[in-house]
């Protein structure tokens, strides 16, 4: 489908549109429109003509018709947390969920059904005053859309699985206009699709989700001396070898603010907090402790325990693949490369993968890839974008370098631009996603996201 701006559309065609809307339209030169489109990598400088602001379904039905009524390039933002910027687009239209703030907690049937406005900080508020809770985003300001319907890693995925497991339907408006409910019962075709590769196939208003007991967990950060490091990460591959789906763990480096490099080791045990000591205590006895920030935690402590390393208004810049095995040469590599960091700023993370999100079958989501032990992360983050090059350079050079260990694909949401989407799901997956497309977006009005070409 031939695209035009949408800034070149007549003014009277703007105010018909607006006017049907709840909402409202935010344009250049409005008061509130510099706030609606940053974003919160300084990287991403992107000035849509029109942010539809919906203030419900009625309002995204009506966005998505304008937008292939007149062929306009579309964005959709939920928490606009994607580091690549793919909730905005330049002279396009931009279909802002954010307003869309409904929560149900339904605490008998353990489930809730959020709209996809929602951030994993205000979804988390809710479900924990009840008890409860599901697999949630490691900042508390991502959305839930964006991140459940790219899989969903976070510190609950090894004993329950990743967001996208705890899924039950979906509401969501169709490139047709069309409002549907996808689950089990209710078009499992598309379920499938939505749970992995869900931004291609429609804009999600509402997310129905299964919920978890928590109680209190022992959880934090243990800090070492970066001379460790190779240590830290031997002992942290020893323990996730063997470790119960209770726990799940990140192994990563950083620079502290007075200047060194240090390694860290960042958890959270979900059971009995006992139990979870005697987990932790060999990664206590490595070498000599900078901190033991480790401690029992309510799970809404958890769920900001990575806020403070990724603030708002840093450029930043990602890179990740899927790990299969954790060797020597590996560790060694990860290291050495850290070791000539070009940004103070920067955190390079290796998850721990496995147990509850590694034995759901590969077939039963679009999720791309569960076999591997872990996902190898590096966040470059810096302050002056004149230096953006220079970071982007180092972080490219770290990755290919890293590339000997990958698996050779890569967790959908943390895909940077430019990068096929078969890099994400592999080839048997993509095809039967292409298939998908056709059916529910032939003409691709779903394209700012890792993007599924149709074929049709």
């Amino acid at each position: 489908m031939e695209l035009i701006e949408a800034a070149d559309l007549d003014d009277v065609v703007i105010q018909d549109f607006e006017r049907g809307l709840q909402g409202r339209i935010l344009r250049e030169g409005d008061a509130d429109y510099d706030v609606a489109r940053r974003h919160y990598n300084a990287l991403i400088n992107k000035h849509p003509a029109l942010i539809v602001q919906c203030a419900g379904v009625a309002d995204v039905i009506d966005a998505v018709n304008f937008a292939r009524t007149h062929r306009v390039l579309v964005a959709v933002r939920g928490g606009g947390h994607n580091v690549a910027g793919r909730a905005l687009v330049d002279g396009g239209m931009v279909i802002d969920l954010t307003p869309m703030k409904g929560i149900r907690v339904d605490p008998v049937r353990r489930t809730i059904r959020a709209q996809g406005g929602v951030t994993w900080g205000e979804f988390d508020r809710e479900t924990c005053v009840f008890g409860l809770a599901t697999t949630g985003g490691l900042v508390s300001t991502t959305g839930i859309a964006g991140f459940t319907l790219g899989g969903g890693l976070g510190w609950l995925m090894r004993k329950y699985g990743l967001a996208c497991d705890n899924l039950l339907s979906v509401d969501l408006v169709t490139a047709d206009g069309d409002f549907m409910t996808a689950g089990d019962d209710e078009h499992p075709d598309l379920f499938w699709g939505m749970r992995g590769a869900g931004p291609n196939f429609g804009v999600a208003t509402s997310l129905e989700f299964r919920l978890h007991p928590v109680g209190p967990m022992l959880a934090g950060r243990l800090v070492y001396p970066f001379a460790q490091a190779k240590e830290v990460f031997h002992v942290f591959h020893e323990i996730t070898q063997s470790a119960p789906d209770e726990l799940t763990a990140t192994c990563g480096l950083r620079t502290l603010p007075d200047g060194a490099p240090v390694a860290a080791v960042t958890l959270c045990y979900d059971g009995p907090i006992d139990m979870g000591e005697a987990v932790v205590e060999p990664l206590r006895g490595v070498g000599q402790l900078i901190g033991d920030l480790v401690r029992p935690m309510t799970y809404l402590e958890v769920q900001s325990l990575v806020d403070p390393l990724y603030p708002p208004g840093l450029c930043q810049y990602w890179k990740s693949s899927f790990v299969q095995e954790l060797s020597d040469e590996a560790i060694d590599t990860i290291i050495e490369h850290f070791a000539i960091v070009s940004s103070p700023l920067t955190v390079v993370i290796l998850d721990q993968l496995g147990g509850a999100m590694g034995r759901v079958g590969a077939d039963e989501s679009a999720f791309g890839y569960r076999e591997a032990a872990h996902d190898f992360l590096i966040t470059s983050l810096w302050r002056d974008p004149m230096e953006s090059e220079r970071h982007i350079l180092w972080t490219r050079e770290y990755w290919d370098a890293m590339q000997p260990f990958s698996t050779g694909l890569t967790y959908v949401n943390y895909l940077d631009e430019g990068r096929p989407g078969s890099a994400a799901y592999g080839s048997a997956k993509y095809e039967r996603l292409v298939a998908l497309k056709n059916r529910y977006d032939p003409t691709n009005l779903f394209r700012m996201n890792v993007n599924i070409q149709p074929t049709a």
